[in-house]
Formats: structure tokens, sequence, C-alpha cells
């Protein structure tokens, strides 16, 4: 019994030693100073710690050139991690994939995977684009649609059936994310003849930005009831000039938006914020587990499938909004990641964050 316990032990060794060992490279499209970002890097070290990974973070400062230079680096250099971490933002995957060719490091997608143009590009080269480990991206097309259907409940009894005017904000044009969201705020637009767009403008996911595109659309349209946007930070723009305006945001007007910032999650406890969707931040994790798992010779699935969507976002109501709040000063919202690895479990486990949201 000795002897066989020693062989069991010596036998997982070598695996523990792979994943502990296992080091990645996040190329962080965001700003340094980006909420949304900077948080989502933040449960991104709390999973690689959690699981004994190394995590080294990027940011391109929303430049696709400094994300190129950032990954030709990584790939070329002579200490290169086992894992890249990257994000399809302004379409910059396929450079970076083809940079990757012979270097030996595992590339793995995250938030806004490839485009049907790009799939086929890459899978019509094998010899230039090496295949990807894997991709896990959000359901930012449903978000999308449950946005607009949430903001519709919100109006007065009185307003059902009634025309009623709406603006969208939507983030940069180039980003499949943002892509998705209006498709989804389409798809409800559709169900719903009453509702009047009257323009989607892309205000490239920054409040200045979306500040100034509203001041200018309200001399427009003077009889707006909803506003759809993309994100939190464009959201709080458009509201400044409505309230500049003389709009209430809550009453006059009713805002959407994506992200859980503290600022967006008071914000829908006040009420001025109608609708908030979140929860994308963790999606850098959940990929953590995935590596981690890959490092410990696991398989993601049992069909060998690499492409993934996992229902991060979520409709936040007031009460989760302030139980998110408390959670925030918590490192990784106190999650423990080795809990939905596949280490130790039995065949067909599936991973719990690609089943359903997570219960913060």
């Amino acid at each position: 019994m000795l002897k066989a316990l020693c062989q069991s032990l010596c036998l997982s060794l070598p695996l523990v030693a792979s994943a502990q060992a296992a080091s990645v490279v996040f190329l962080n499209p965001g700003y340094s100073d980006e909420t949304f970002w900077v948080d989502y890097s933040r449960f991104m070290q709390a999973a690689a710690q959690g699981l004994g990974m190394q995590l080294t973070v990027k940011y391109s400062e929303r430049r696709s050139d400094l994300a190129l230079t950032q990954a030709r680096q990584v790939l070329s250099g002579p200490e290169r991690p086992d894992y890249l971490v990257l994000v399809n933002e302004q379409y910059v995957a396929p450079q970076i994939i083809h940079l990757s060719q012979g270097s030996g490091v595992k590339l793995f997608l995250v938030n806004n995977g490839l485009t049907p143009s790009q799939t086929e590009l890459i899978q019509g080269h094998p010899q230039k684009y090496p295949p990807l480990l894997g991709t896990l991206t959000s359901n930012d097309e449903q978000a999308g649609y449950q946005m607009l259907k949430q903001l519709l409940v919100q109006l007065p009894a009185s307003a059902s059936g009634q025309p009623v005017e709406l603006l969208a904000f939507s983030g940069i044009s180039t980003t499949p994310a943002a892509r998705l969201r209006e498709q989804g705020m389409r798809r409800a637009l559709a169900e719903h003849p009453q509702v009047r767009l009257r323009q989607v403008v892309y205000g490239g996911w920054r409040r200045d930005r979306a500040y100034e595109q509203a001041r200018q659309l309200l001399q427009r349209y003077r009889h707006i009831r909803l506003v759809w946007s993309a994100n939190d930070e464009m959201a709080f723009g458009a509201m400044q000039a409505f309230a500049e305006a003389g709009y209430v945001p809550g009453q006059d007007v009713l805002f959407s938006a994506v992200n859980s910032s503290p600022e967006a999650l008071k914000a829908r406890v006040e009420g001025r914020l109608s609708v908030l969707m979140g929860g994308h931040f963790s999606l850098g994790g959940w990929a953590m587990v995935l590596l981690h798992d890959d490092a410990m010779k696991l398989p993601f699935s049992a069909d060998g499938r690499r492409d993934f969507q996992a229902p991060v976002l979520q409709l936040i109501d007031p009460a989760k909004a302030q139980r998110w709040l408390r959670l925030q000063a918590v490192p990784g919202y106190g999650m423990d990641f080795h809990r939905f690895s596949a280490q130790g479990k039995r065949g067909g486990y599936q991973y719990p964050f690609l089943q359903a949201p997570v219960d913060y």
C-alpha cells in the first residue's frame, strides 16, 4: 500500500509543478487607469494567485500598434510565457496569431472572438496561422437585447404601446463585443415597433465623447425617453448632457449601461441607471481556470471544442448592486478558483461558469 501511495504521489508531482510554473501574459487592450480593464486584470490576478500561476499584464492603452509591439516582444523574447491571452480589439488577433508562429506560446482569446472572415482567413492558411488554444467570449448579443427589453419594462404603464424615442451609444465599430451588443439591441427593436431609434453613435467607450455627442443630439431630438449604452462611461457622459439640459435621469429619461464599476453600481442603487448589466470583468479569471487545467493536461471539453461562451453578463438589480459594492473590497470577490477547475473532478465535468452566471 505504501509503495502504491508513493507511486501515486510521484506521478502527481510533475503535474502540480507544471501548473504552478505555468506563466501567462495578458495583453490588456484598455487604458491602465480604465476602471473596467483594471478590475478585469485584478480578477485575473486573483485567479492566477489562487491557482498557483504567474500572470503579467501589459496595457495597450487602446492602441492597436502598441498591442502588436507588445505581442512581438512577448513572442520573440528570450523568456516566453506558456500562454498569451489577448483580445481581438480593433481586429488585431490575426496579426498576433501570425506572429506566434513557431514561438511555442499557446494563444487564448477572451472577450472578442474572431470574426467569420478572420476565421476563414486563418483556417485557409494554416501554414501562416497556428491554431488557437481556445476562445472565451461573453453573452454580448443577449446583453444588448436584455438591456432594451428591460428599459421598456421600466416605462410607466401609461406609456405602454405608445411611441417612444431612443438614442443608442455603441462602443468602437471595430470591436466585436460592441457590434454584438448593438445587434442584440436591434433584435429587441424588431419586437417593439413603437420604439423609434433616432440614432446610433459610436462613443468609443468614452465618457467625454458620449457627452459631446449627446449635447449635439439633444439639439436635434427633444423627446428622447430611452438611452441605451454599451458601457457605463458612455452612459454617464450622455447622462451629464441630459441633466444639463434639464432632464432628470431615471425619471424623464431612462438610462441603461454595461459594467459593474462602483460608480455604475451606486447609480443603479440610486435609480439614475434604470437598467444595468455586468459581470464580464470575470471572463479573464475564468480563462485562467481553463489555462490552469490545460497546464494540468486536462482537456477543456470531452468533444474537443475550442470556442466557449460564458453567460457572465447578468442583470444587476439594486440589491445585487449593493452586494457587489461590498464584495469589490474583497480580493477576487472571495472566489475559490480551485472549486471551478476540472482537477479532481469526475469524467464529464462541466465548468459551472459556462453553464450559468456565477452568483457573487
